[in-house]
């Protein structure tokens, strides 16, 4: 009980702090929105801004983990302010210091829905791919890819997660086991669900057929299984 509200009240008072911001921005008072949102990092989670521009996604999910659990709540938290943030560095056209940052942002909301988030909170899946739309002429960190791989298949993206995949499979981010594995789940699914998906079960044959393609099987020692990409 504790736990829920702090976290309304923790939203009621976001809310609020980014009703404050959006005036700010509106007046064009930027470094004022800045100081707010940072007044908001401080009070509510012992932070700063400038900390957390310095931090890795990873670093900074490593400060929401209390014995080893992450709280993804606050850390969905923790990116939509870091979120709004890169939204006022872009209308200061600081362009490659936005994109970064939403980088973060991005891995951040992926990690938070991956762990348990809850995804009314804050709307997470909107926020995901609000986000996900302003990276969209940025290359993702094989890092974030993975994350929104397995995110995409576990709100049944199929397609997106298919080209996901094949993205991280030309980067050699992944195993062929790993990418094989993926089909084999799917043709588990009804037809509905993968044309729901966007990948109908012909295209997950297809699909199939093309990672064996680019991939040739030898068995060597004892019927270990050595894979050579094409």
């Amino acid at each position: 009980m504790f736990r829920r509200d702090y976290l309304v009240r923790l939203i009621e008072d976001m809310s609020q702090m980014i009703a404050k911001v959006f005036s700010l921005k509106q007046e064009r008072k930027h470094t004022e929105a800045l100081w707010e949102l940072d007044d908001l990092f401080k009070r509510e989670f012992r932070l700063n801004s400038q900390l957390l521009r310095s931090l890795s996604a990873s670093d900074i999910e490593q400060l929401f983990r209390n014995h080893g659990y992450l709280e993804a709540d606050k850390l969905q938290s923790a990116a939509r302010l870091m979120e709004e943030e890169a939204s006022i560095l872009l209308e200061l056209e600081r362009e490659e210091e936005a994109a970064l940052l939403y980088t973060k942002v991005f891995q951040l909301y992926l990690k938070a829905a991956l762990q348990g988030a809850d995804p009314k909170l804050l709307n997470l899946p909107e926020r995901i791919h609000i986000v996900r739309e302003r990276l969209k002429s940025y290359a993702l960190p094989d890092t974030a890819a993975r994350d929104y791989y397995a995110y995409a298949e576990q709100q049944g993206m199929y397609a997106e997660a298919e080209n996901i995949l094949y993205q991280l499979l030309d980067h050699r981010a992944i195993e062929y086991n790993e990418a094989l594995q993926f089909y084999q789940r799917l043709q588990l699914k009804s037809p509905e669900e993968l044309v729901n998906g966007g990948l109908p079960l012909e295209e997950v044959r297809e699909g199939m057929d093309e990672l064996h393609r680019r991939f040739q099987h030898s068995e060597e020692d004892g019927g270990e299984q050595s894979i050579r990409q094409d």
